[in-house]
């Protein structure tokens, strides 16, 4: 079970956004009430996502207070702030945007040495373009050596078994993740 902090707003605008509600949509809250919002769960894990969660400064303080009382935190990045800031006990799941998401451009690799071995990069794959194109950064960067790497479809554009038979064709060391 992990408890969802969504926060409002995205500087990206994804072809493929399956969460254009988050863009402005939500309500003002403190640190100290979105704290007490997510004690009302019997849940150890919480992810911070959005939108964008980094376009909020104070989802950096909100991370650490979370970590400091003890909770286990991850964040869900599109890749495009810094990522440096983040607190070195947050678990990171950066996207690095493909070509099919019109927001290749707005990756930020500087963000790519500051990632840790217990951090995941995703990548979101519509064509055979953005499957090819991933595994040219996987080397590129050399990131099956930093950090989990996982794979998804853009839902409806490819089949996941095709996904899966590339990344089984090609023998590559990341995780198939099915988003609905």
């Amino acid at each position: 079970p992990t408890v969802f902090v969504r926060l409002t707003y995205c500087n990206l605008r994804c072809t493929y956004c399956d969460t254009e509600y988050a863009f402005y949509e939500g309500k003002d809250l403190s640190i100290d009430e979105i704290i007490s919002e997510v004690k009302k769960y019997d849940c150890n894990l919480i992810e911070i996502t959005g939108g964008e969660p980094l376009v909020q400064d104070e989802s950096i303080e909100l991370m650490k207070k979370l970590c400091d009382i003890g909770y286990e935190v991850m964040i869900e990045t599109g890749g495009s702030l810094p990522i440096e800031k983040i607190d070195e006990r947050v678990k990171i799941i950066m996207d690095l945007k493909c070509p099919s998401s019109g927001m290749m451009k707005k990756n930020r690799y500087e963000n790519i040495p500051h990632l840790k071995n217990i951090d995941e990069v995703k990548f979101v794959i519509g064509s055979r373009e953005d499957y090819d194109w991933s595994k040219e950064q996987i080397e590129k960067y050399n990131l099956t050596k930093k950090c989990t790497l996982l794979m998804s479809i853009v839902f409806g554009t490819i089949e996941p078994v095709t996904l899966v038979e590339w990344i089984l064709r090609d023998k590559l060391n990341v995780r198939f993740q099915l988003q609905l």
